[in-house]
């Protein structure tokens, strides 16, 4: 607006006897005003708003204003969202007599106009005199789930009301139909955005946001409760990747004290496994025998000595296998320490910030199987030569906090990873960092410091011959390897045994299985780095590997974050088409036709946007649950496009880098533009509407 015009605006404000009234007949005679944007009305209501500052004499009160007041009400369900706070404020409504303004809004509601209702009650400070329930549920109808976050942002007694609203929709024996029937007619419904599965997905995100105990809502928490129930009967009795050690640990933790999911356990239990089975697990995660059904209570009864017996020869035998099969860390037990003192801790420092030093650096976290927030690191494991270190982050944080020195750790790790003296190799690094910063705070900024680091992951996509394929003939019946152990197997000759990898890393004391599997994670990473550099070539790797990955590392950190270890980039499993000569260049491009996805079901305009590109879509359906994706992934070898919570669940299903968050506020084709960008596809004209539509 040009300041010819503002000064023009200014003085026809000055020459009215009274402007208030006069800007509002202007309003009333015109319509442009209700045009979104920067319009003319728009112009002149925020230069009044400024002009009325500098003149104080020009509000009004008593009757004449609340005439005025009335007739601005009647106009603001007709504005554009920017004019509202301008009036609002120009009208001083705040003021204005409550029951008359809760009065307009209900005969707005009453009309229909839910979501005008809503905006009006937020910009008033409505809410607290309003029914929650009443006002956000036509608003979830017609999914408009972020302004009821809106609705509730500022009042936490109403944030709990509505938890425990949603978390009554969400109770299995609720006949949701019930809250859906007197909206019948409701325009803009939208009844595949409102079910249990949308709604508990909204719960988790209030939790999160409005940090409330999740105790709120023992429904949406059962429901999910059993849902990673499920997932850890499906790893140890169908896939069969969990320890039963691992596993128990995990039902313990899920199942807890409650009765409800200690029942769901025993069905579960009898589906999987034959009545001693059962018996022995039930006994084993402290099921109450009332609990039981009496032929379970009466093989609970039968159980002896001799099946634990049997128990440990089948262990010792399952170990002896192991050895055998996978990669084995070459040093001997009494050299793996565990830390859980500063004092200790100081001794291990002097040996990982001593110039020329290589240090394979790694961290585990309790899996969250999607649960709110984000994981935050149990132990960091640090590799040398000829010892590893396991520190007990949770300890040494609460003791450094007991004794006034909360930045011990951030600062021996800023040193670590600054000191361009010392390699650092790692395995996703941007992933543990993020899970790092959301553990201890000061280290937000890591990533930006890092110098001296070499990832393995970018070594990874350069190494030929490195396919899940390759791998699974090799090993017959075993899932196909994948990310790290894929590379280890490849680069050393044995896999990594990750049955341990879904451990509970937050209970103490850790297991001797968790121990050696947590120092073999981060002293591989020592052999794999050593053979590499030794004979880069017969790997399809350039000789400067060193240099250049070590280069690019220190000049430049990686602006790209990333949530975990399993979203780093991977072009769809295509890591090498033979050998590279520029390493620290981006990988080879792949075509759309080499590259196939799953896109879970609130990507399905992505999905449709990229098979017009050429790529193999596959789409989930509305009522598909998100797990399905993980099924297909793996079946079909397929990548994941998912986004938000369901990030979290999928990602630990599936192997590094074939996962992937995309922004659901984007639209579909910036979106695709970020897919391919991350995957590295190249899109010719001739991939265009190659695939049917």
């Amino acid at each position: 607006v040009s300041r010819q015009l503002k000064e023009e605006i200014r003085r026809g404000f000055a020459r009215l006897e009274d402007p208030l009234a006069g800007f509002l007949a202007m309003l009333e005679s015109s319509s442009d005003w209700k045009r979104k944007g920067h319009s003319l009305g728009h112009c002149i209501t925020t230069e009044l708003q400024f002009w009325i500052k500098t003149h104080p004499a020009v509000p009004q009160s008593g009757t004449k204003l609340k005439k005025l007041q009335a007739r601005v009400l009647g106009m603001l369900s007709q504005c554009p969202t920017n004019l509202l706070d301008p009036l609002i404020s120009i009208y001083q409504l705040h003021t204005a007599d409550r029951n008359c303004l809760l009065e307009h809004v209900s005969h707005l509601y009453l009309q229909g106009s839910y979501k005008e209702a809503a905006i009006l009650s937020i910009k008033l400070k409505l809410q607290p005199d309003q029914d929650v329930e009443k006002m956000c549920t036509p608003l979830l109808l017609q999914d408009k789930a972020n302004l009821v976050e809106d609705y509730v942002a500022e009042y936490p007694e109403l944030q709990r009301k509505l938890l425990q609203t949603l978390d009554k929709w969400c109770d299995p024996s609720f006949n949701i139909t019930d809250i859906t029937r007197p909206y019948q007619g409701l325009s803009r419904y939208k009844p595949e955005k409102f079910n249990r599965r949308v709604l508990s997905k909204l719960v988790f995100r209030l939790l999160e946001r409005f940090n409330v105990d999740p105790a709120l809502c023992p429904n949406v928490i059962n429901q999910r409760h059993l849902r990673t129930l499920n997932y850890l009967f499906y790893k140890r009795f169908v896939e069969k990747t969990m320890t039963e050690e691992n596993w128990a640990d995990h039902i313990q933790s899920t199942v807890g004290e409650s009765r409800w999911l200690q029942g769901q356990l025993v069905q579960a239990l009898l589906r999987h496994c034959d009545a001693r089975g059962a018996a022995r697990w039930a006994r084993h995660c402290h099921v109450p025998p009332d609990m039981l059904p009496h032929a379970l209570a009466q093989e609970l009864h039968q159980l002896h000595l001799q099946d634990r017996v049997e128990e440990v020869t089948k262990a010792e035998n399952y170990e002896a296998s192991k050895k055998k099969d996978y990669y084995q860390i070459p040093i001997s037990r009494e050299k793996i320490h565990f830390l859980q003192t500063w004092e200790e801790t100081l001794q291990c420092w002097e040996k990982v910030l001593q110039p020329g030093q290589v240090v394979g650096v790694d961290m585990e976290w309790k899996p969250s199987f999607g649960m709110v927030g984000k994981p935050r690191v149990a132990l960091l494991q640090l590799a040398l030569k000829d010892e590893v270190f396991l520190l007990d982050l949770p300890q040494l944080l609460k003791q450094a906090e007991a004794e006034g020195e909360k930045e011990k750790l951030p600062h021996f790790i800023q040193m670590l990873y600054s000191d361009t003296a010392i390699t650092k190799l790692g395995y996703g690094m941007s992933g543990d960092l993020s899970s790092l910063a959301a553990t201890c705070s000061p280290l937000k900024d890591m990533e930006k410091q890092m110098r001296g680091v070499v990832d393995l992951l970018a070594v990874d996509k350069q190494v030929d011959g490195l396919s899940p394929e390759h791998s699974h003939e090799e090993r017959g019946a075993r899932q196909p390897e994948k990310g790290l152990s894929l590379l280890v197997q490849h680069v050393l000759g044995k896999p990594l045994d990750k049955t341990e990898q879904l451990s509970n890393w937050e209970k103490r004391p850790l297991r001797e299985e968790q121990i050696l599997y947590a120092a073999s994670d981060a002293y591989c990473l020592l052999e794999i780095y050593e053979r590499l550099c030794k004979d880069p070539e017969s790997f399809g790797l350039g000789s400067d590997l060193t240099d250049s990955l070590m280069g690019k590392q220190s000049k430049k950190p990686r602006a790209k974050k990333q949530l975990n270890k399993q979203e780093a980039p991977s072009p769809s499993g295509q890591e090498c088409q033979g050998p590279r000569t520029e390493p620290s260049g981006p990988p080879a491009p792949i075509s759309p036709r080499e590259f196939s996805v799953v896109c879970d079901n609130m990507l399905q305009g992505l999905g449709r946007y990229l098979r017009c590109l050429g790529v193999d879509v596959r789409l989930l359906d509305n009522g598909d649950d998100h797990r399905k994706a993980a099924e297909i992934a793996r079946q079909e070898g397929r990548v994941i496009l998912t986004s938000g919570l369901p990030y979290q669940t999928l990602r630990s299903q599936v192997g590094e880098g074939r996962c992937f968050s995309v922004n659901c506020s984007e639209k579909a084709k910036e979106q695709a533009l970020q897919v391919l960008k991350h995957f590295n596809v190249q899109v010719w004209p001739s991939d265009i509407f190659s695939r049917c539509q």
